[in-house]
């Protein structure tokens, strides 16, 4: 094997190697990527692959150029096929990228079929030319030389980036500026050096201008990335501050301090909520109407979030302001559900048990808006479900009608009340937590009192659920009725 090597050559090797290093490192980028985008990765490193064949290709072309025998003919010809074969690729490649960032709507089909069409004639015509060496032949000292059809070889990729070009005029609004620039660099950069070329017959400045029009469109791509990256970035850091507030400011407004009415013995109540997300839409309250009533609720707003999360204060508000009226229990439900039916455009709605506990006489008066069944134990009994009627839940239904009914209490009952993300806690086998195992941590409580007996039931929980993510607001409030108030 005999190599000579002139000036053009020296220089064509170095266009070459400085290409495979930068083209290669580019790759290693890529999938070092952390904030790249999946389908960003994969367009870029299957993009400076072919960059990489084409040029090491050329490359392998320029070695066996000149070499005699079978071996090096058949092997030049393979490797100027897949040289060709691969440059149509790459431009098919780039074309695909502008009708994507284009989007231009109904004709995109058209356009891209188009754009196959072109891929597959030139194939097609890259295989004839293997046969009839209209595009290119070698000599018998195996010299590359272009044929007289050499033009028609490059009409695919003439026409691809007409079509480019027409795209990035087109819908040039859709670009971001500087997208468009290191588009217009790729497609306009090949056409200087092929110019320079015309002064330089011997010097590939293709490859040169190839590499770095790649480059600099990759880097700007990726630039953006990791902008919109920090963006969202700050973005997440800003909604996690405003969420934090939003979780103290929902946590403030439900009560939270326990004991909650220390000076009084004719009654102890204990409440928790645990949500699923930053906040929820799970609330619990108890209040007093006057020095003899108590007035009860656990209630379970429809989503999740922030939209939740509203919802309930405006709920939370509005039958606590309607109950300090006077009004029992059915009569509250029926005018919470008008004002929450009266302006509700996102069709939220939430589940209610009200009740009011006439403290002199422990006697419960409740009513309830499709929540879940309230939980009672007799003084000298168990827990067990108490089946109310249910009506439809509030902001449902305008004119809804609510019936009210009675629990009496003596002195050692106790009344548990709780969301669906008790029953409805799920394990890592898609297995619910359910009643019977509510009711089964509730009875070995059950002479507790009602803190100690929350702190079970949600241990019961957690060792039934273990590691699984938690998915609904977990909110419980328990009463203990002790008697009238002992006077001093």
């Amino acid at each position: 094997m005999n190599f000579t090597f002139n000036v053009a050559d020296v220089i064509n090797f170095f266009f070459i190697a400085a290409g495979i290093g930068i083209c290669s490192i580019s790759f290693l980028h890529v999938g070092s990527g952390m904030h790249i985008r999946e389908e960003v990765k994969k367009y870029f490193q299957l993009f400076f692959t072919l960059i990489n064949i084409y040029i090491s290709m050329h490359l392998i072309r320029m070695l066996m150029q000149g070499q005699a025998g079978t071996v090096f003919t058949v092997g030049i010809r393979i490797v100027t096929f897949v040289e060709f074969l691969v440059s149509g690729f790459m431009i098919f490649l780039l074309t695909l990228l502008i009708l994507y960032i284009a989007s231009p709507g109904k004709i995109a089909k058209t356009v891209y079929h188009t754009m196959l069409i072109l891929l597959v004639l030139h194939v097609a015509g890259l295989i004839v030319a293997q046969f009839t060496d209209f595009y290119y032949y070698f000599d018998e000292s195996n010299v590359y030389h272009r044929a007289k059809g050499y033009s028609i070889s490059n009409i695919m990729h003439i026409l691809m980036m007409a079509q480019g070009m027409f795209m990035l005029i087109r819908y040039r609004n859709k670009f971001d500026r500087r997208v468009a620039s290191s588009l217009w660099i790729y497609l306009l950069g090949p056409l200087v050096a092929i110019g320079l070329q015309l002064l330089f017959s011997q010097v590939q400045f293709i490859i040169l201008a190839t590499v770095i029009s790649a480059v600099y469109l990759y880097y700007v791509i990726i630039k953006i990335q990791t902008e919109k990256y920090n963006n969202q970035q700050k973005e997440k850091e800003r909604l996690d501050v405003e969420l934090s507030m939003a979780t103290r400011i929902q946590a403030d407004t439900l009560p939270n301090i326990f004991p909650a009415f220390p000076e009084r013995d004719d009654f102890t109540i204990y409440a928790s909520m645990n949500p699923a997300k930053e906040v929820g839409g799970d609330f619990y309250d108890f209040f007093l109407l006057d020095d003899t009533h108590l007035g009860i609720v656990m209630a379970d707003v429809s989503g999740k979030g922030i939209p939740a999360a509203l919802f309930m204060m405006v709920s939370k508000i509005l039958i606590q302001n309607i109950a300090m009226m006077g009004n029992s229990p059915a009569e509250v439900l029926k005018f919470v559900n008008t004002q929450l039916c009266t302006n509700n455009p996102e069709e939220m709605f939430v589940t209610v048990w009200y009740g009011c506990l006439d403290l002199e006489t422990g006697v419960l008066e409740a009513a309830n808006a499709g929540h879940e069944f309230p939980v009672f134990k007799p003084a000298d009994g168990s827990f067990e479900l108490v089946k109310d009627k249910h009506g439809i839940v509030l902001g449902a239904m305008e004119g809804s009608r609510y019936k009210q009914y009675e629990i009496r209490m003596t002195p050692g009952a106790k009344l548990f009340i709780y969301t669906d993300g008790v029953p409805e806690a799920t394990n890592a086998d898609g297995e619910l937590f359910g009643t019977e195992r509510m009711l089964q941590a509730l009875r070995e409580a059950e002479g507790e009192n009602p803190r100690k007996i929350l702190e079970h039931v949600d241990a019961s929980i957690k060792v039934f659920v273990k590691s699984a993510p938690q998915f609904d607001d977990v909110t419980m409030l328990c009463i203990e009725y002790k008697g009238a108030l002992t006077e001093e």
